[in-house]
Parts: C-alpha cells; structure tokens; sequence
C-alpha cells in the first residue's frame, strides 16, 4: 500500500536481496522517492513528489485524492516535520529545494505533535486543518462540509480540527454542515445565511423527493452538475420536480455548479433579487413545516 512508504531496511527484512531492489527499480515496480525511501509502483504520483520532499501529502492535494470538494488548486501540498532541512526538489531528488522558488510547492508545518513514523499522508484532520489555512472561507468550510458528509471524519472531527488552527479560525466552526451533498450546495448555503436567510438542507417534498436548499421556506435552490443532469431524461425529471413545487407556491432557482463555483457574483445577485422581490419574511415561511421535512440532522460540532 501506499499509504507508508519503506526503507532498504524494511525490504531487506522483507526476505528482498540488495540486488533485488535494485532490478525492482529499475524494472518500475518499486518507486526510489528519496534516499532510502521506497514506495510501490501504484502510488499516485503526488504521494512519491510529497515524500521526495521530505515530508507528506497533506491538504488540497491530499484531500483530491480522497475526493473531498476542493474549489481550485494548482500546488503540491507538503507537510513536514518541525526542524526539517533536508528537503529536495518534487522533481528531482538529487535537488535540493529552494525555499525562494518552491515552482508550485506549499510547505506546511502547522500541526499537532504526533509522529510521522512511515505515512506518505496526513490524516485527513490534518489535511482539513491546513486547507483552512489555503483556502478562502466559504471553500474552507465547503471542504469540512464535504469530508464530513463522505463519513472521512465524524462530527466531533471538526472540534479538532478547530483545536488545531489559530483561534481566529473558531469563528468558522459553527458554519460546517455535513449534510451538505456537495461544494456548490455548500457555498449557496453561505450565500443565503449572509444574505440572512433561514436555510433548510435536502428537504424531501412527497411527489418530489429531496431537494438541495429551501431558504425562508418558500425558494427552492437546486445545485447542479453536469455529472447527474447532463442527460435529456434526467432534464426532463427535473422541470417535472419544479413544475410540482411551483403548484404548491415555491419558487425554484436551478443553479449550475459551475456557475456557482466560477461567477459567484452573479449567483449572490441572483439570491439576493429572489430575497429581495419576495421578503424575508414571506407569508410562505410555514410551508416546509407543511409541505416538506427535513430528514437528516443538523451536523455541527
């Protein structure tokens, strides 16, 4: 696996002969990251640049590779031990780093004492933690969301996480909502919350079925993807779900994630003339206690 990588030691102890591990290298069914550090040919190639370095994958990039929501990252993140001056270029192992022209490379050491020992990653806690730092707030909290409803961290996670980081940070706790299936939703949540909405997450109508956000008990906000509504027959079900919401008074905004993640402005606007045009606090406010339910609990630490 992946996830540690070896010494010549651990090979050798293995029953591997020296020549051996070098025809495995040569071969490329071993990877020789660094001196004296071997990983297998599988490893995803950031993995084997964090460990040439000197240190683990950790933050947006790691968090990629799990699958958790990240909105833009272009950088190898590393995460080293204290002290650490060792380090090479991801690149070239037989370069040193140069700390004035890290070529795409994000160094981290913010984290809490525990040994490294053979893991080419941080725990995802970890990784969270320095996203925070890497990331603007409603897309640092859009990845917390994202890991927690995945299940790669438990709710009492987030208090760690938290513990962790500077404390000016604390402020952005009581915003993670795990039950948020994606980052576009996430970052419409934030929207709507600063805009001063009451937000209610995947609500289920009968006749419907879930929907994404109900803000002030009366707009329906949808968060899109080409992934499940790229096909005309899912189209179709969609205009089918928003025709039956608009029978029972809702109205309904249908937003692309790709919208949502690129032209923020332009969603805020469109959120806030909805908001706006209707009032806070329209006379529909009692329809998701009558019409629909929410059906999963609250996730906040």
């Amino acid at each position: 696996m992946w996830h540690t990588h070896r010494t010549r030691a651990d090979l050798l102890a293995d029953g591997l002969s020296g020549r051996q591990i070098t025809a495995a290298v040569k071969a490329g069914e071993l990877i020789r990251a660094r001196r004296d550090r071997y990983l297998p040919a599988d490893a995803p190639d950031e993995v084997v640049r964090a460990v040439r370095v000197g240190g683990r994958l950790t933050c947006l990039s790691l968090l990629r590779l799990h699958e958790v929501f990240v909105l833009t990252n272009s950088r190898l993140h590393v995460q080293l031990a204290p002290r650490m001056s060792r380090m090479r270029s991801p690149h070239d192992r037989s370069h040193r780093l140069n700390l004035a022209k890290l070529h795409g490379t994000r160094l981290h050491w913010l984290a809490p004492r525990e040994d490294a020992g053979a893991a080419t990653c941080a725990s995802v806690v970890v990784a969270l933690a320095h996203a925070v730092l890497c990331q603007a707030p409603r897309a640092a909290i859009a990845s917390i969301d994202s890991a927690v409803n995945k299940g790669l961290i438990q709710t009492e996670d987030v208090a760690t996480i938290f513990d962790i980081l500077p404390a000016k940070y604390e402020v952005l706790r009581s915003l993670v909502d795990g039950r948020a299936q994606s980052g576009p939703e996430t970052l419409v949540r934030l929207m709507l919350l600063g805009l001063g909405c009451t937000v209610d997450l995947q609500v289920e109508f009968d006749g419907v079925g879930f929907v994404d956000i109900v803000a002030n008990g009366w707009l329906v906000v949808e968060c899109d993807s080409r992934q499940h509504h790229a096909d005309w027959d899912q189209r179709v079900k969609d205009y089918t779900r928003d025709l039956r919401l608009a029978q029972r008074g809702f109205a309904v905004l249908r937003l692309t994630a790709k919208d949502i993640m690129e032209r923020p402005d332009e969603v805020l606007s469109a959120l806030r003339g909805l908001v706006a045009t209707r009032g806070r606090h329209s006379s529909r406010s009692r329809a998701i206690a009558a019409k629909g339910r929410s059906v999963r609990s609250q996730s906040r630490s």
